[in-house]
């Protein structure tokens, strides 16, 4: 009998997420408001689809494996070397290197119990195992929480989102900077920056560059490719070569790296949408408001809004997925009394508001 390797066997079917078209043939759902992966409601750039139309003919030819001009475009942004990037179809695919190039079978790798999950999925993929903290009661990070485990189990890597996901929570440069600098030597920072565009730049950390700082970044978010999987890494040049021996060369989408390199000639588009998902993360707290219910400052695309218990919410969210309103919760206490909405335009808020006051009606707190 053919049999997988052992590490492999020992993983029991996993599927980090469950997608919108499943749930909708599941329940026989001919539409669906899509307001559950975070998802850009608002779309690419007209800049970006015009580009990526013009070389659809020449769609039968590979992307450029060095993905080159894209990463001069983003050296330039970032004011780096342009052998301070690398380029992979989207920031999951990042995270699987990074663990593939820097958790060795057996080693560990710490994060927050209910971030975002695609980091455990690689660890445990690769053979590596998992440390966990949980969130402070009030759904941001806890800092102390994972320096404490740090110095005492020296990670290989540790992970963080900032802005988190699912949290919405920001983590302040001067509050972030210091905490790195108090990780053990030897342990690599992953920090995960895909809402980053919702951000002022000077609120981020500021370089220097070095080789115990991964960041990724997308064009999955602001920029309204999520079809497209493209994202990039900023780190030391040394990580990039070592990053490089495993890299799928071909692996990135030609035509989502012509829509990445047109998106960032498109600020103007970028600021709309950020200054839209303003307007619908306002809309959900007046929401929250009006129905009595508790949110969470949010720094992304999303809000969390609390239902006080995680049955309440578990039970919400699938009343709503019932009216054709789909969205996600967080999954690990404290914040699985949330229930997470993405930002949607103003039809999409006014669905997702109409079948919300239904759903509580009948869902008792």
């Amino acid at each position: 009998m053919i049999r997988p390797a052992p590490a492999i066997a020992a993983i029991p079917p996993t599927t980090p997420f469950i997608g919108p078209e499943e749930l909708m043939r599941e329940r026989g759902l001919s539409s669906l408001v899509r307001l559950g992966a975070n998802e850009s409601a608002f779309g690419p750039s007209p800049r970006a689809m015009e580009a990526m139309r013009a070389e659809l003919e020449r769609l039968s030819w590979y992307g450029d494996p060095e993905s080159y001009e894209l990463r001069a475009a983003l050296a330039r942004k970032h004011a780096c070397r342009i052998d301070e990037l690398v380029v992979g179809s989207g920031i999951d695919e990042l995270m699987g290197l990074v663990v593939r190039a820097f958790v060795a079978p057996g080693g560990t790798a710490l994060t927050t119990r209910g971030s975002y999950p695609t980091l455990n999925y690689h660890v445990i993929g690769y053979g590596g195992r998992l440390l966990f903290v949980a969130y402070r009661p009030d759904g941001r990070l806890d800092l102390d929480a994972l320096l404490a485990i740090a110095h005492a189990e020296r990670p290989s890597l540790v992970y963080l989102a900032n802005p988190d996901n699912p949290s919405g929570t920001f983590v302040a440069r001067d509050e972030l900077q210091r905490f790195i600098d108090a990780l053990p030597g030897e342990t690599l920072v992953l920090l995960d920056e895909a809402y980053a565009d919702f951000v002022d730049e000077a609120e981020l950390i500021a370089p220097p560059i070095d080789d115990r700082i991964i960041r990724t970044r997308t064009f999955s978010k602001a920029y309204g490719l999520a079809g497209a999987r493209i994202g990039y890494a900023i780190t030391s040049e040394t990580n990039v070569q070592t990053l490089q021996k495993i890299r799928l060369h071909y692996g990135v989408n030609r035509n989502a790296q012509v829509g990445a390199l047109a998106s960032l000639q498109d600020d103007a588009f970028c600021a709309y949408v950020v200054r839209e998902v303003e307007a619908a993360r306002r809309d959900y707290y007046a929401l929250a408001n009006e129905l009595g219910l508790g949110t969470i400052a949010s720094r992304t695309n999303f809000v969390c809004i609390d239902l006080g218990t995680a049955e309440r919410a578990t039970r919400a969210m699938h009343e709503l997925l019932g009216r054709g309103v789909w969205i996600r919760k967080p999954g690990a206490a404290p914040l699985d009394r949330y229930v997470r909405v993405s930002a949607g335009t103003v039809s999409m808020r006014a669905a997702f508001a109409a079948a919300f006051h239904a759903v509580l009606a009948e869902v008792p707190a």
